[in-house]
């Protein structure tokens, strides 16, 4: 397929600026992505945040030292997983954004979280370490 276009490399593109302006604590280029009445949920809270405003808002006031990298960006169409580290305050979280997409905006975003853990002695024979993945590959 030379020559082909991916349809999607402008929502991944718009993916990887809002996870970027997220790093720079960018709030009003970090939620252009969102439509005027997304809703994010975060399911280990039981959260709900209706309307891009109030998702803003809540991010605005945290109060760690947060900083986010991006292991990759995987979908099509209307439905996007984003896998990323989030640090905050030098500790490491484990996070997968789940984000519907209608138009080219967010109308619904599902994070999940998870703190790293030590894997267990009895699978250090057969465990290799995970790859660094080149962000820019998806």
């Amino acid at each position: 397929m030379s020559g082909a276009t991916d349809p999607d490399a402008g929502i991944r593109a718009r993916l990887r600026q809002h996870w970027e302006a997220s790093e720079r604590g960018d709030l009003d280029a970090e939620h252009a992505i969102y439509a005027a009445d997304a809703i994010l949920d975060y399911p280990q809270s039981g959260e709900r945040f209706e309307g891009r405003s109030k998702i803003q808002a809540q991010r605005g006031g945290h109060p760690a030292e947060r900083h986010f990298t991006i292991r990759r960006i995987l979908g099509g169409g209307g439905l996007w997983v984003s896998e990323c580290v989030i640090t905050y305050d030098g500790v490491p979280t484990y996070s997968i954004s789940v984000m519907e997409l209608t138009d080219g905006l967010v109308t619904h975003e599902t994070q999940y979280f998870a703190d790293p853990f030590p894997a267990p002695p009895g699978r250090a024979a057969p465990a290799e370490p995970i790859p660094v993945r080149d962000p820019q590959a998806g």
